[in-house]
């Protein structure tokens, strides 16, 4: 069973439609890779993936996206789950303005609905901090305010604090768009490390990072998938012209 399932997919911004019959698998347990030029809908369909458009009120949306084999566009879906099975990682780190062990328990104790035990807690934070290769730089500064780290660490704790409530999709809107080179290299080789037990969706712009960081990688252009393949394949033998344009950086 795909992680992700899109048929039929189409999705308007007032009148404009920025999504057209928009049809994915993304597999379980691999990192897939979207790509293609900006205002292409590579954002709008991840968005779309966990609901975040429905916060504007003039957006439709049409066909059907599943996520484990659930249709998250019906009716009976609850965001509160949704959200606790699908995971979102932004460009720009958002960490709380609070301090680290607070960020890292947040949606824990927001599903849980309040505080834990002490113990379990602590437990909760070093696992979810450990899974992100963020326990040692931190375990000495829980009580420090979120912002006040690096970027690399912010992005890493954007991440940690999802893992507590053992999502099975996590969405990453170009993650390492706000990072230095050594930063992106870190968060990149985490990635690599959360594939299998994580199905993991990343859009970029950054075409190295495609084809060093995903199993598999989608083009798309003007609202709509123009090819899908393994990564290798896509970048040495793409079978659409339009995919080779791209890569190739003849526009874009």
């Amino acid at each position: 069973m795909p992680a992700i399932r899109t048929k039929d997919l189409n999705l308007w911004y007032g009148d404009f439609q920025a999504l057209f019959d928009v049809d994915i698998d993304v597999k379980s347990g691999k990192v897939t890779s979207l790509i293609g030029p900006s205002g292409c809908g590579k954002s709008t369909y991840l968005r779309a993936v966990n609901r975040i458009n429905e916060r504007l009120g003039y957006v439709r949306t049409t066909g059907t996206i599943e996520v484990m084999g659930q249709n998250v566009l019906a009716d009976e879906v609850e965001l509160t789950q949704l959200r606790r099975e699908v995971g979102m990682v932004f460009q720009r780190p958002n960490p709380l303005p609070l301090p680290v062990r607070d960020n890292v328990l947040f949606a824990y104790r927001l599903h849980r609905g309040g505080k834990g035990p002490k113990a379990e807690e602590d437990q909760v934070v070093e696992e979810a901090l450990e899974e992100v290769l963020l326990w040692d730089k931190v375990k000495d500064r829980l009580d420090q305010t979120a912002t006040e780290l690096s970027l690399e660490e912010q992005q890493k704790l954007c991440i940690a604090r999802l893992l507590p409530v053992k999502p099975s999709v996590l969405l990453m809107d170009e993650p390492c768009s706000a990072l230095d080179p050594e930063a992106t290299k870190a968060v990149e080789e985490l990635i690599w490390r959360l594939r299998g037990e994580y199905s993991i969706l990343i859009v970029t712009h950054n075409m190295a990072q495609a084809r060093r960081a995903s199993d598999e990688c989608i083009f798309m252009l003007m609202g709509k998938v123009v090819e899908h393949a393994r990564t290798g394949d896509m970048f040495v033998t793409p079978q659409k012209k339009e995919t080779a344009d791209y890569i190739e950086g003849r526009y874009g």
